[in-house]
């Protein structure tokens, strides 16, 4: 196993639970997911979800009111960000019941799973499923997370050596290009989705097929018969860009820039995955904006447990790591983004080397 320095220090994501035995998971975690049950922290919270669920339900048909309500006027920029805000919401509320956070049994949170991700935004419940899967699984593994492989962007040293094609062109530059690049981010996944039905592992490949394009049709149906079409596709342009930037902000400070992993061994399980993950400082408005997901170690040590609960899970995992001496990585939500783009900078290197050695 070799551990990367270049960071400063799950059926379906369920796969990642605390039912992990003892003999995968390692004593340390038993002990830790015995201290969480004995908590009741892995309680569902019924009442939680159906407001929570209720009220993104509201606002998504609250802001598609407006939209058909206001017509063919540039105002409707202003509802495209409201939508796009409304879209990063459901994609978390999808999030959750993919975890079994909402329901325990699998059948229901396939179907709210799917009802919120392909019909509501256009993302395959069942892509996402996958790759979601194995990144819990392996966080920050670069031969086994799909969240790190080299794409348009490299996320070690060794990927930005070994780069080519568009990663090569601008991996010396990725860190300033981060944020513009997420203005794509609600194009890829629709474009991912879209191509996962032709993949040999998709599940439901009909169900799944049926509800994304039955999304994209309304979609751009409303667009272009409610608004002109400069308008049309500005709106298009706003809403998916910032839905983009919203979901890439959500899920950046989480893992990028900190250890990465490679090789055959593996840490046991908590070390897994708490070196790999950083927890982000906030209020409540935080908890709502980032879903959650600010707890990310407890999240990723407890996949199944409900949103509500990580803010109190906190206390008991933090305190955890310091008895065992496990580093606990936490900061506000400037300085994780900071770090992710120090290491997205300093990855680029032997990028930016090369290039001033051939010229």
């Amino acid at each position: 196993m070799t551990i990367s320095t270049d960071a400063s220090v799950a059926a379906g994501p369920s796969a990642a639970r605390p039912r992990t035995s003892p003999s995968r998971a390692g004593s340390d975690f038993a002990r830790l997911s015995r201290r969480i049950t004995e908590a009741g922290l892995l309680e569902r919270r019924p009442g939680y979800y159906t407001v929570r669920l209720g009220t993104v339900i509201a606002l998504l048909a609250a802001g598609w009111g407006a939209f058909f309500a206001l017509g063919d006027t540039w105002w409707q920029l202003a509802v495209a960000a409201f939508l796009a805000l409304m879209f990063g919401q459901v994609a978390l509320v999808a999030h959750d019941l993919a975890h079994r956070q909402v329901f325990r049994r699998r059948r229901p949170s396939e179907i709210w799973g799917r009802l919120f991700g392909n019909l509501g935004i256009g993302m395959s419940y069942g892509w996402w499923m996958n790759k979601h899967t194995r990144h819990h699984a392996n966080p920050n593994h670069e031969d086994l997370d799909p969240d790190v492989a080299p794409d348009i962007l490299v996320w070690s040293t060794d990927q930005a050596r070994e780069s080519s094609g568009l990663a090569r062109l601008i991996g010396g530059h990725q860190a300033p290009l981060f944020f513009p690049l997420l203005t794509l981010e609600g194009f890829n996944l629709h474009v991912s989705s879209v191509r996962a039905l032709r993949s040999p592992w998709m599940k439901n490949r009909l169900l799944e097929g049926s509800l994304l394009f039955l999304h994209i049709a309304a979609y751009l149906s409303a667009l272009f018969l409610v608004l002109s079409p400069g308008k049309a596709v500005a709106f298009l342009a706003v809403h998916q860009c910032l839905f983009g930037v919203y979901l890439g902000c959500t899920f950046a400070p989480n893992h990028k820039g900190m250890p990465t992993f490679s090789g055959d061994e593996r840490p046991d399980f908590l070390r897994r995955q708490v070196l790999t993950s950083r927890n982000v400082r906030g209020g409540a408005f935080t908890d709502v904006m980032l879903g959650g997901l600010n707890y990310q170690i407890e999240h990723h040590l407890f996949p199944s447990m409900p949103t509500p609960h990580l803010r109190r899970a906190q206390a008991l995992v933090r305190a955890y790591c310091a008895e065992i001496d496990v580093p606990y990585h936490e900061t506000g939500l400037i300085q994780s983004y900071r770090e992710a783009l120090a290491h997205l900078h300093r990855v680029g290197e032997p990028i930016r080397r090369q290039r001033k050695a051939a010229s």
